[in-house]
Order: C-alpha cells, then structure tokens, then sequence
C-alpha cells in the first residue's frame, strides 16, 4: 500500500475566519511583495517667534514631595503581628485596620499596622 503524493502544485490559500490575518502570498508565490516608502522628509512646521524666550514665561513650579507610604500584604501584615491571615481579614472586614482595596486584594499602609499595635497594647499589673 502506498501513501498519496503531495502535488508540486502551490498550496491554494485557505479563506480567513473572523480576527485572523490573511496568509501572506510571498509564503505561496515565493515572490515578496514590495513596500513603497517615502524618502523625501516632511517638512516641519514653523513657529511663530514673539521675540522672548521660554525662559521669561511663567515658571512651573514642582509640586510638594508627598511622603512615601508603603503598603503590605495581607500576609505580611499576617507576618508581624503573627497572626494568622484570616485574622487580618477579620480586622480589615471589621474596620479596626485601615486597608486599601487593590484589584481582588488589599494592602494595607505600614503606619495603620503599627497605630493599631500602639493601641492594641495593655498593661499588665
């Protein structure tokens, strides 16, 4: 028994369904196809000069530096004050600990987890 012969004949180009790309006919013809591109540049426009610089306008001054806050995960917050994750839920949930939603998840600011150890504490005696 003998399997069929390919054909030495170039593939025929299959119809694209819907987002696809065409098959590019250089693949079957073996010819690329040629890009035509402009040489000359274009030409730029023209500013009207006013006779001042830039420099002599109103000056953009920069805004304040905010101070930097970093956030923590849930389990890193988990993590310090060694409890357990859901324990920090709970706290996030009940409004105890100030938290940020991001996405599906929370981060909570570094200077909330320590306000709320500072008062979580109690003196024995």
């Amino acid at each position: 028994m003998s399997l069929p012969q390919r054909s030495s004949a170039p593939a025929l180009a299959r119809p694209t369904a819907y987002g696809q790309s065409p098959y590019n006919r250089s693949a079957v013809t073996g010819v690329r196809p040629t890009v035509q591109r402009s040489v000359a540049a274009r030409p730029m426009p023209v500013r009207p000069t006013t006779g001042h610089s830039m420099a002599a306008g109103p000056l953009m001054e920069r805004p304040a530096p905010r101070p930097t806050v970093s956030f923590l995960t849930v389990t890193e917050v988990a993590a310090i004050m060694r409890v357990s994750k859901m324990t920090v839920y709970r706290l996030v949930h009940g409004g105890e600990l100030v938290a940020v939603r991001v996405g599906r998840s929370f981060r909570v600011p570094e200077p909330a987890v320590r306000e709320y150890l500072a008062g979580a504490r109690t003196d024995v005696g």
